[in-house]
């Protein structure tokens, strides 16, 4: 049986990549079904994004291929990965006329789900 695959990337996130991969480590490699209750039940404010993406990329491998039937334990996440966006540099004042840099960071989320059977 031929293996289809569909992706969704979603680029300039809030929070850093660091964080963000904490949560996708958790996902890479199980059935989208697990994937999504993981996701789900996850505490991490970064969860939610995720779950987003992954849902995003679980209906684009449906929609691509509309003759196939997939069913959500038919699938897995194949790859997961984080890359770092831009940063926001702010200046926050300190004490004696200094001022602190503060750097909001921000990231980038690609999820690639593929067909088991």
């Amino acid at each position: 049986m031929q293996k289809f695959e569909a992706r969704a990337t979603k680029r300039f996130l809030p929070g850093s990549p660091r964080k963000m991969r904490l949560v996708i480590d958790m996902i890479r490699g199980k059935s989208v079904a697990e994937a999504m209750a993981l996701l789900k039940f996850n505490p991490k404010h970064a969860a939610r994004d995720a779950e987003f993406v992954l849902r995003s990329a679980y209906a684009n491998l449906e929609d691509k291929h509309e003759n196939a039937r997939f069913d959500m334990d038919d699938a897995k996440v194949a790859a997961a990965f984080v890359n770092g966006g831009p940063m926001l540099r702010r200046i926050s004042p300190a004490p004696m006329g200094r001022a602190y840099r503060i750097r909001k960071r921000m990231n980038h989320l690609t999820i690639v789900v593929q067909s088991v059977s």
